[in-house]
């Protein structure tokens, strides 16, 4: 239990009331150890192994003729024959606390009377309830059964919730006759209670309709409902009997009544019922799913005494009613399913491969089935969404959900606001989605959900929310009718509630949408075997061209140079220009099939991977492009400590010189030439996602943006072949290669006239993702 169940306006409330009342007090209190029962009855709890009685009622001498200090420690044979003892024993089970009733003669020897005994087990001991039995009822409850009967046919032929809570407030009204009876419905697990229906006397003011807060029902009280069904209160101005010893030798603490009928009530829930004119009462717990749904209270004006025949008839009434409620949710459910399996399979049908373009596309009718004001999808760090916004604040708590979401992959709240502050999010400035279905894609956090914007409601209150505590004629207590005022409210932050039929479209959608992700993904594995084969056959045709192609080209090469040193005199000048230009363009072909046959190298080769130091390789790059940048006067710029990285040292060494060499080749006419190397945080282009990257900075010509996509494929240069250094155009495709082996990426960021930057990573993730990294996080 726990003082934290109750809001801040619950107790700034508690303090304006100018009361002493302690509010936190109904939180704390333990009712299932009150240490009394209700007079009209008596309590005995025997050891069932020596049959000694351990705690008893201190009202023994009046029900069964025995002081209380005469049987503590006695027999129970001194008050209960032995054959109805044995019978208790028997008939009570160590592993259920539901009370079983017996018929039988009690008391002192010679002056026994009729009693119903109610036997169960708590804390190792049997519990003897023993309430007086009045023989005509025996007359009267061969009537009654045919009366229950005839109250669960009404029952089970009810088809509606709101049908199934009016016929049994009006059924065990007949039954009990009770001034008022009313189903209750709270709203949540910790929620407030709305009347659904009910069933009451003339003269009595109808609570249909009216809500009551929360702190009526503290969480304890919730928790015992949903343990002991049916709770009676006979008189509210009942003086307890209290039980001996008040604390028992063994637990040190009194004697764990949860189960008992008899079992006496809180001081501060005698004082609400004696604030709202109600002097006897009965509650009945409904049950969805083994958690509690609502009640069925009742009230009544006089004392009234219930016999455990009729209290088992309303118990098996309320089971009944949690079964039929059941039932009506799962044929709800049922329907719910079939009709939205076929709007979800036609809208699955407009999908294609493309899945984020198709949601877009499509996004109306993706709304439609949830009757949602907006729809998202997140997939591999990728956001689509259409209609209502989602600020980033909402994203982020929606992705936690999805990671930790595995019972069927659906999950909703129509409260979002309130569950953002029990997060610890700070709830966005904007408005944003009140309420959120929510359907999980695998296992990456990955979701598409519907959002519901604010839906105001209206609320009617028996009681002013916002004062929860009131002085009443009987005491400090919660007094919801203490007049005949009704309430008016506006409940904010919420959206309408997701229905059965929107969850059951959400998990369609989600079968749906599993099975065209697997089909689209054998799909792409059959293609990716495809090209794999097609690389294959590309580099090994590569290479063999290459290499078979240099024999004959060495050939002609050698030719012309041989025709030109034995006939160069007697040609003419056309003639030897011609022959120049063939060995010129041998030489110029050689350099590009040795550049094919390297770049066909970096499709087969495989990678060495390993800890590297980046300036180590840094240093051996400039041992071969130094000169090349001295001669440039382009200055190197570098950082005192580069990290360390995980890749191929070799391959690694071949980017930093293609780069670097790049950067000597485009130094742009200036006295300040430089090129940077360095490593940096980063946006990935077309993911935002932060990433951790090196990048290789000029001062140089820079590269226009119609050139930028172009630079980085094969044989392609933006100069002619004897500009800038002449060169093949396979640099940056090679290093673009390299990179794309490690797992990584390059780009360029560039401004024409004052230079590029080379960004590229070699494998990993988001920088938050440092298991990822490649680089050494220590550095």
């Amino acid at each position: 239990m726990t003082d934290d169940w109750l809001s801040e306006r619950a107790r700034s409330a508690e303090a304006s009331a100018g009361t002493d009342f302690d509010l936190t007090m109904c939180v704390r209190e333990r009712i299932h150890q009150l240490g009394g029962v209700q007079s009209h009855g008596t309590l005995l709890a025997v050891d069932p192994a020596s049959g000694l009685v351990d705690t008893a009622a201190e009202n023994t001498a009046g029900v069964l003729g025995v002081p209380v200090e005469d049987l503590i420690g006695r027999h129970v044979t001194d008050v209960v024959p032995a054959a109805d003892w044995e019978e208790a024993v028997a008939a009570s089970s160590e592993s259920d606390f539901v009370a079983v009733t017996l018929p039988v003669s009690a008391g002192s020897p010679g002056h026994r009377s009729g009693f119903d005994l109610s036997a169960h087990r708590r804390e190792g001991l049997v519990i003897l309830e023993f309430e007086p039995r009045d023989e005509d009822d025996a007359f009267r409850f061969a009537a009654f059964y045919q009366e229950v009967r005839r109250a669960l046919r009404r029952l089970r032929s009810a088809t509606t919730v709101i049908d199934c809570c009016r016929a049994a407030v009006g059924e065990v009204r007949r039954l009990t006759g009770y001034d008022r009876v009313v189903a209750y419905r709270f709203d949540g697990l910790n929620g407030p209670g709305e009347v659904v229906a009910e069933d009451v006397c003339e003269g009595w003011e109808p609570w249909l309709g009216l809500w009551f807060p929360a702190t009526d029902i503290p969480p304890q009280a919730r928790r015992l409902y949903e343990e002991n069904w049916i709770r009676v209160i006979r008189d509210v101005d009942d003086p307890t009997a209290r039980l001996r010893p008040e604390h028992r030798p063994a637990t040190g603490a009194p004697l764990d009544l949860s189960g008992a009928a008899l079992r006496t009530v809180s001081g501060f829930h005698l004082e609400y019922l004696r604030n709202i004119g109600v002097r006897s009462s009965m509650s009945v717990s409904l049950l969805r799913e083994g958690r509690l749904w609502g009640l069925i209270a009742c009230h009544g004006a006089e004392p009234r005494t219930l016999a455990p025949e009729v209290r088992s008839a309303c118990e098996l009434f309320g089971t009944a009613f949690s079964m039929q409620l059941a039932a009506i949710e799962e044929r709800h459910r049922a329907d719910a399913l079939e009709r939205s399996g076929r709007e979800v399979a036609e809208a699955a049908g407009l999908f294609d491969e493309d899945l984020d373009g198709s949601l877009l596309r499509h996004e109306a009718v993706v709304r439609e089935l949830a009757d949602a004001d907006g729809v998202v999808l997140v997939r591999a760090g990728r956001v689509s969404g259409a209609g209502l916004r989602v600020p980033e604040e909402i994203l982020g708590l929606l992705g936690r959900v999805a990671a930790r979401t595995t019972s069927d992959g659906v999950w909703c709240t129509d409260r979002l606001p309130e569950l953002l502050t029990s997060e610890g999010v700070e709830p966005p400035a904007e408005a944003g989605p009140a309420g959120v279905m929510l359907l999980t894609l695998g296992r990456g956090g990955d979701y598409l959900a519907w959002l519901r914007k604010e839906r105001p409601v209206p609320r009617e209150w028996a009681a002013d929310p916002a004062r929860p505590v009131l002085v009443g004629p009987q005491g400090q207590r919660l007094t919801p009718r203490g007049s005949g005022a009704v309430y008016r409210s506006m409940i904010r932050g919420r959206s309408l509630p997701w229905s059965a039929r929107d969850r059951a479209a959400a998990l369609e959608m989600g079968r749906l949408l599993t099975a065209l992700v697997l089909r689209h993904a054998d799909e792409l594995d059959q293609l990716n075997d495809e090209l794999r084969m097609i690389n294959l056959d590309l580099d090994s045709f590569a290479h063999a061209a290459a290499h078979d192609l240099k024999e004959p080209l060495r050939g002609i090469a050698n030719a012309a140079t041989f025709t030109l040193e034995d006939a160069g005199e007697r040609l003419d000048g056309t003639s030897v220009r011609r022959l120049e230009t063939m060995r010129r363009l041998a030489a110029r072909m050689d350099d590009l099939l040795n550049s094919l046959l390297h770049y066909a190298r970096m499709g087969r080769a495989g990678l060495r991977v390993e800890d590297v130091g980046l300036d180590d390789v840094l240093d051996a790059v400039l041992e071969v492009a130094g000169p090349r940048l001295a001669e440039e006067r382009v200055r190197v710029l570098r950082p005192p400590a580069l990290p360390r990285v995980r890749c191929d040292r070799d391959r690694l060494y071949e980017i930093l010189l293609n780069l670097l060499v790049n950067a000597a080749k485009y130094a742009a006419d200036r006295p300040d030439r430089t090129v940077e190397v360095a490593v940096e945080d980063a946006v990935l282009p077309g993911t935002g996602h932060a990433v951790r990257a090196v990048v290789v900075r000029d001062n140089g010509i820079g590269v226009p943006e119609e050139g930028r996509d172009e630079i980085f494929d094969l044989f392609r240069r933006l100069h002619g072949p004897r500009e800038h250094g002449g060169g093949t155009g396979v640099g940056l495709a090679v290093v673009k290669r390299i990179v794309e082996r490690h797992g990584g990426r390059i780009w360029l960021v560039s401004t024409p006239g004052e230079g590029s930057a080379f960004y590229f990573t070699l494998g990993g993730g988001p920088s938050d993702g440092a298991d990822d990294s490649p680089f050494d996080s220590s550095q």
